[in-house]
C-alpha cells in the first residue's frame, strides 16, 4: 500500500522513503563495515544492489521505488541482524 507522503518518481530518484533511527543505526553499522546498499534504475523500474566489501550483486527482482527503498532497508536489516546476534 503506498503512503500518502510517498513522492512521484520524476527522472533518476527513487523518490523518499520514511525511516527510523533504527534503520539509520543499522545503516551505519553496515557502511561501517563495508556493506553498501543502493538503490539502482533498471528496465524501467529500480533493483537493489548490493556491494559486499568490492563484490556487486542485484537482486534479481525489479520494484517500484518506493519499494525498491523498502527492500533496501531490509537488507541492510539482515545483513545488520547477521553480524550482530
Amino acid at each position: 500500500m503506498k503512503k500518502k507522503y510517498f513522492k512521484a518518481q520524476k527522472g533518476k530518484s527513487a523518490g523518499s522513503h520514511p525511516y527510523t533511527a533504527e534503520d539509520m543505526k543499522r545503516v551505519s553499522w553496515c557502511i561501517n563495515n563495508n556493506i553498501r546498499i543502493a538503490t539502482i534504475p533498471i528496465d524501467g523500474g529500480w533493483s537493489v544492489e548490493i556491494n559486499l566489501n568490492g563484490s556487486i550483486n542485484l537482486d534479481p527482482k525489479t520494484y517500484n521505488g518506493y519499494d525498491a527503498q523498502t527492500k533496501m532497508y531490509e537488507y541492510y536489516k539482515y545483513y545488520y541482524d547477521k553480524h550482530n546476534k
